[in-house]
């Protein structure tokens, strides 16, 4: 993990808690991010990826969601 990079959703290791710094982007997918709840201050939790690496599940504001990867890359975090 690269101090100077920031660290998304995608990176995130398994199990490890993090705080949502920023959702990337003004278009209609960070609108929709946010409206699930991936909102700066929220703690989310990654939990496993599908066999094939891609939709990603997280757990946050007490229910679990699942992105794919190219959506996990927009949110920027801090781990907990």
């Amino acid at each position: 993990m690269n101090d100077s990079a920031p660290l998304t959703l995608a990176e995130l290791p398994s199990g490890r808690p993090a705080r949502i710094v920023d959702v990337t982007g003004d278009d209609s997918l960070a609108a929709r991010l946010m409206e699930m709840g991936l909102i700066p201050g929220e703690e989310i939790v990654f939990h496993r990826a599908a066999p094939l690496g891609d939709p990603l599940e997280f757990s946050v504001c007490g229910y679990r969601i699942s992105l794919r990867k190219t959506e996990a890359a927009r949110v920027i975090v801090e781990p907990s």
